[in-house]
């Protein structure tokens, strides 16, 4: 990381307060991470951890008085809610002293206060947010996961355009795979809407590596790098999988703690047990990024603990100098305008909306 980048961290919105945000900034830094770091929060709750915290350096606390809560409704924050700490780190970014923001509070709340500051990307409708997804090749993206509850035609094809692009800059990967998320691969299965998405980018994106319709079980095979699908859709499949993983991992604890022979049969199998744990964890690919804004936005999982943030602020600073939002903005003309040669509508039927 370059010595130059500067961080602006939501340090209050985590469910369990400042304490693991700031534990997690330290952690990234003690493994490597070089920034300027802006916590904005409640001053005196902030202070006291930021001068315990072992390993944290260059770092600055900007105090907001106010918190935005988990049940806050995002047009509150936007009418009220300016001096929380959400509402001001969003700010650092806008006004160009940051790079990326952090945050763990309210996705509803976060994504509109991204959209009122930063405003979107030209050419998209609506943002999505992304999940990397542990799979059996390594890793997948998937979005969206939680930003739009419905997305018509034209939506999908953004997020497709966005998730190729994004996962070209975050993993190396020159051409990505995408694929659309469907009840089954074959070309007449699901309703007309994914299937227009699908005739859409095999015929107005011949650059895009569409693969069609890819299965639910398709994401944790690593089917395809990109898959694309409704935020209704992609949040039941996220939190879906992260049950499961709690799941998994409590079985293998309660089986390997049942017996004496057990137990010290774990002993031998310690360095592959630690393995399966991290890649299992939901705090190792904690960070889901904000697509289709102008600003590189990471929403933390609320209840995430210092790993886990350190996880998301890592992925901040990755994508902080990467100049992938030109090339959607780019890719998503290009699309729209053969698609307007193909005689096919290009106007979202609920662009006009704009709903928060």
């Amino acid at each position: 990381m370059t010595k130059d980048l500067t961080l602006a961290i939501d340090a209050m919105g985590g469910d369990a307060g400042p304490e693991p945000v700031v534990e997690g900034v330290a952690l990234a830094q003690r493994n490597g991470l070089k920034a300027k770091v802006l916590f904005f929060g409640d001053e005196r709750k902030l202070k006291p951890l930021v001068n315990e915290a072992r390993g944290l350096s260059d770092v600055e606390i900007r105090h907001a008085g106010n918190v935005v809560s988990m049940t806050d409704k995002p047009m509150h924050v936007l009418r009220r809610g300016r001096d929380t700490s959400m509402w001001t780190a969003m700010s650092a970014v806008e006004s160009g002293e940051a790079h990326a923001v952090v945050s763990g509070g309210n996705t509803g709340a976060l994504m509109a206060v991204a959209r009122m500051q930063l405003k979107l990307i030209e050419g998209i409708d609506r943002p999505a947010i992304t999940a990397l997804w542990p799979t059996m090749r390594g890793r997948s993206l998937v979005l969206d996961v939680g930003a739009n509850v419905e997305a018509d035609e034209n939506q999908l094809v953004q997020f497709a355009i966005m998730g190729e692009s994004f996962f070209r800059t975050l993993m190396g990967v020159e051409k990505p795979t995408v694929g659309l998320l469907n009840v089954g691969a074959e070309d007449l299965k699901g309703h007309e809407l994914i299937r227009t998405a699908a005739r859409v980018l095999r015929e107005a994106d011949p650059d895009m590596a569409f693969e069609g319709f890819v299965e639910g079980n398709d994401i944790s095979k690593g089917t395809v790098d990109v898959v694309v699908t409704d935020g209704f859709s992609g949040n039941i499949a996220l939190k879906s999988a992260e049950g499961a993983a709690r799941l998994v991992g409590g079985w293998v604890r309660e089986a390997l703690q049942g017996t004496i022979n057990a137990k010290f049969g774990s002993l031998f199998m310690a360095p592959g047990l630690r393995k399966l744990k991290d890649r299992i964890d939901p705090s190792s690919n904690n960070g889901g990024v904000f697509l289709g804004v102008n600003g590189i936005v990471v929403k933390s999982h609320g209840g995430a603990d210092a790993r886990g943030v350190a996880s998301a602020v890592n992925m901040a600073a990755g994508l902080a100098r990467q100049p992938f939002r030109d090339e959607v903005a780019e890719t998503v003309k290009a699309v729209m305008r053969r698609r307007e040669r193909m005689g096919a509508p290009t106007a979202s039927s609920d662009k006009i909306k704009e709903a928060v």
